[in-house]
């Protein structure tokens, strides 16, 4: 069975061979500060109203060690703070993945907690909204189920369905084998010989 330190060895490009973009959060979804570690965990799913960031807080206690937690939110308001950073990395969450926005960014720098999300506004948003926790949500573009593998980094953020996590997997893991034993003169010399065949055709 493989593990999430497994799919974490692997990068976001890499696990482009075996996904279509439609996997692929939209780039605006980042990290907020500069050189993360690469993240991957099975995503724990949250949907917050508009305004509101009650299921979020409410995530932070019901996801379990190793889990992403995956918000579907808006921008308007943070989903989010230093607080709640602190308590789910110290609950053992790898980190979120917002379509949104957070506060307190210097807070969560300092903590070296892996946030992805727009970008970061003062103003919170209220505790007024229920909605069930791991039901599929959209975020930023990708359907995401609950248990989907999340792999994220400063390259971009990859959704495997968790029923195809294996096929993934080995197809990325065969590309990052293959460019680690590929000298540059190699690759340079292959890569010349495609763009030459592709050009040919359309002459």
């Amino acid at each position: 069975m493989l593990t999430m330190k497994q799919f974490a060895e692997i990068s976001p490009c890499e696990y482009a061979d075996g996904l279509p973009r439609s996997q692929f959060l939209d780039y605006q979804i980042a990290s907020l500060w500069p050189e993360p570690p690469r993240i991957a965990g099975p995503a724990f799913t949250v949907k917050c109203e508009p305004g509101d960031h009650l299921m979020l807080h409410a995530a932070i206690y019901q996801a379990q060690p190793g889990d992403v937690i995956v918000v579907q939110a808006d921008d308007s308001f943070a989903v989010a703070g230093g607080n709640v950073c602190a308590i789910a990395q110290n609950r053992g969450i790898a980190g979120f993945i917002i379509d949104g926005v957070i506060r307190d960014l210097a807070e969560v720098r300092a903590l070296k907690f892996p946030v992805f999300a727009r970008g970061v506004i003062p103003k919170p948003g209220g505790k007024n909204c229920y909605t069930p926790l791991n039901q599929p949500i959209d975020c930023a573009g990708v359907t995401v189920h609950p248990g989907d593998i999340i792999v994220a980094d400063e390259e971009g953020i990859a959704v495997i369905p968790k029923a195809q996590q294996d096929e993934v997997y080995n197809i990325a893991k065969a590309r990052t084998d293959k460019d680690a034993d590929t000298s540059l003169e190699q690759w340079q010399e292959n890569h010349q010989a495609i763009v030459n065949k592709c050009l040919a055709k359309l002459k």
